[in-house]
């Protein structure tokens, strides 16, 4: 139903009027597969089809550039039908128009982004709200049908935009009420408040005391490690009293867990261990004067090593700064060393519905049957994807697994995913799939396009898939290949 002038592109930017024919703008896009013993890529489409016969083998056809099933009594683009180890297999192959869609962002840092239920905001749009935080990260959810189109215009376009930047890999920004403002991008460090992350603690405090306890062992009186979760103290932790570590008359201002663990030792925020501390002393109360003694050593340091002091008591037991021991140094270095690098994770979340069910089979609740019966492999741009337990076809994909740019949009707001479902043509046939549009694998790496399709590819590009990314059409899949393999 949209109006394109000849020579233009129309408001999706997907697809164009060339001379009177509808034109899909982004190339098809073929997974190359390399050689089992790791030997080179199969040396297909490595550049424009010209028209030659290209093998058939090694090669699946995503549905990146496929174009969608709208309306929903169209069968899909493409539905391929290939052999593998003598066994018949059909791979129905479609964009979804994903109204139902959001994003899952896995955030690496200690430090405090938001409260939870905080809303997240792009160009002043509330898009999404900040969720838990997890072992070292804190999970931003955007996104979603309310969103997208249960608000205002502006807000549903700069959702989609922001999503839709995050799944094709750029940089974004945003901002958390009462919070931090970010830069995030998928397989990047973040940057908070402009501040680029550079480490994922090693773990919580308690933990952290538990790995290198008897590593200081010796070399210091005591140690607490700040955590706004679970602050370690050596001298009380259990891995401390395992390994002999005499008590040091220290108190923690904080509420106590178990021994040598303590919660809520000051506010969240971006200072020590994801506290509010820029000075870590605040978290200590007056030591015992019955067991503390002058000259005791105290090491202070946050689970990524990012801040470390050292103090030893004077006469009147307080603390007072030193400079940092060589013989403590490389406990704090070897603290950063088993920090991973912070990065963003970026996944796609969408629920498969109506017409793209419909697009596979005259029968819909059928192929949700079968992918939750795992006869069904379904694949995101050739990608694997989570699909949650539980009714309907509900999904997740990390897009860094996906090529660059497999993602779309239309102005419903929406975005637009490739997905893919791979199941044997006898189960496609049972669950009264379109075995009229059936076309061999060996046509469609040739250049031909589904009978359905009212519209001309532009192009076709072969690209490999993402290191780590199991075949499509793998045993890793389907586990009776494994044994006619």
């Amino acid at each position: 139903m949209c109006y394109i002038a000849d020579g233009r592109s129309g408001a999706c930017d997907r697809y164009a009027n060339d001379g009177g024919q509808l034109v899909r703008l982004d190339p098809l896009t073929i997974l190359r597969q390399r050689a089992e013993s790791g030997g080179e890529v199969v040396p297909f489409l490595d550049k424009e089809w010209d028209g030659d016969i290209l093998p058939s083998e090694g090669g699946f056809v995503t549905a990146i550039g496929a174009g969608t099933t709208y309306p929903d009594y169209k069968p899909a683009p493409f539905i391929v039908a290939s052999t593998v180890d003598g066994v018949d297999m059909v791979t129905v192959v479609t964009e979804g128009i994903f109204s139902y869609c959001g994003v899952k962002l896995k955030i690496d840092t200690d430090r405090h982004l938001g409260d939870e239920c905080s809303p997240v905001r792009a160009d002043g749009e509330v898009i999404g709200h900040v969720t838990t935080s997890e072992y070292g990260s804190q999970m931003l959810s955007l996104g979603g049908v309310h969103h997208l189109t249960g608000g205002s215009k502006k807000e549903g376009r700069v959702t989609c935009s922001t999503m839709l930047a995050l799944c094709n890999g750029e940089a974004v920004e945003l901002a958390i009420d009462g919070g931090a403002a970010l830069k995030v991008q998928a397989g990047r460090p973040p940057v908070i408040n402009g501040q680029t992350e550079e480490r994922m603690r090693v773990g919580c405090g308690s933990a952290t005391v538990g790995m290198f306890a008897a590593q200081w062992k010796g070399l210091v009186d005591e140690v607490v490690v700040v955590d706004d979760h679970i602050t370690g103290v050596i001298s009380e932790h259990q891995a401390g009293k395992v390994i002999g570590w005499a008590p040091t008359g220290i108190r923690i201002n904080g509420r106590r867990s178990t021994p040598g663990r303590y919660f809520q030792v000051a506010d969240p925020g971006t200072g020590w261990g994801g506290t509010d501390l820029t000075d870590p002393l605040a978290i200590l109360g007056a030591f015992d004067p019955k067991v503390a003694w002058p000259g005791l050593s105290l090491l202070m340091v946050s689970t990524t090593g990012e801040h470390a002091a050292y103090f030893e008591l004077d006469e009147a037991l307080l603390p007072v700064g030193k400079d940092m021991p060589a013989r403590l140094a490389p406990s704090v270095r070897r603290i950063a060393d088993n920090c991973e690098p912070a990065l963003t994770s970026v996944l796609f979340m969408a629920g498969a519905g109506g017409s793209l069910r419909s697009g596979v089979t005259e029968h819909p609740v059928g192929l949700t049957r079968s992918v939750q019966g795992a006869l069904t492999y379904v694949s995101c741009g050739g990608a694997p994807v989570y699909v949650w337990p539980g009714g309907g076809i509900t999904f997740m994909a990390d897009v860094t697994r996906l090529p660059r740019n497999a993602f779309g949009y239309v102005p419903t707001p929406a975005l637009v995913a490739p997905i893919e479902f791979t199941m044997r043509a006898e189960d496609y046939r049972a669950l009264g799939g379109h075995m009229d549009y059936v076309m061999p694998l060996s046509e469609a790496l040739e250049g031909k396009t589904g009978r359905q399709n009212d519209h001309i590819l532009k192009g076709r590009r072969g690209v490999q898939p993402s290191s780590g990314n199991p075949w499509p059409t793998g045993p890793d899949n389907f586990p009776w290949r494994r044994h006619s393999a």
